[in-house]
């Protein structure tokens, strides 16, 4: 069986999906591997989350499209630079991994994962919430449509509940 971030990735080929800007994530490593390992893409680490807009926001005045992954605990850092995707129109399509619901070990990570879409949804970013490894993929597909058809801000928000709590051992 092929794996949720092998089927995203290839979701996100489907979409031409060229610049990947992320913030290095347990949770999003294997998908960040794909894009490193793939030719057609353009991945870029970022210091902080919010560089990421203003990256995708020149991709795609340069007629290109890309993809921001990030954990939800990142989401905060991004609130006012969401701004420039709303103001300006240009879509923004973000995979979130979230953190400080289900089973969370860490409790600094709790006060952002419980409002993470909330959050976003104040923000006028459009949410979906995948809970399921098998609904990843359609729900990449169906936000990345709706994010590049309609000039939008989407974000995919991956349940702890699916990628499974952190465990920190002494």
């Amino acid at each position: 069986m092929t794996s949720w971030p092998d089927l995203i990735f290839e979701k996100l080929r489907e979409f031409g999906i060229r610049h990947v800007a992320y913030v290095p994530d347990a949770g999003l490593a294997r998908l960040i591997e794909l894009c490193q390992a793939a030719d057609d893409m353009e991945p870029t680490v970022l210091t902080t989350e919010e560089e990421g807009i203003g990256i995708l926001a020149g991709a795609w005045l340069g007629g290109e499209r890309g993809a921001l992954l990030m954990q939800s605990s990142g989401v905060g850092n991004c609130i006012n630079a969401l701004s420039l995707a709303k103001v300006c129109g240009f879509p923004l399509l973000m995979i979130v991994t979230m953190r400080g619901e289900w089973g969370e070990m860490n409790p600094w990570q709790i006060p952002m994962g419980q409002i993470t879409g909330k959050t976003l949804q104040l923000a006028g970013v459009i949410v979906y919430e995948v809970t399921k490894p098998e609904a990843a993929a359609p729900t990449v597909e169906a936000a990345a449509r709706i994010c590049f058809n309609g000039g939008l801000a989407v974000a995919i928000l991956l349940s702890q509940r699916m990628l499974g709590t952190k465990l920190f051992k002494d």
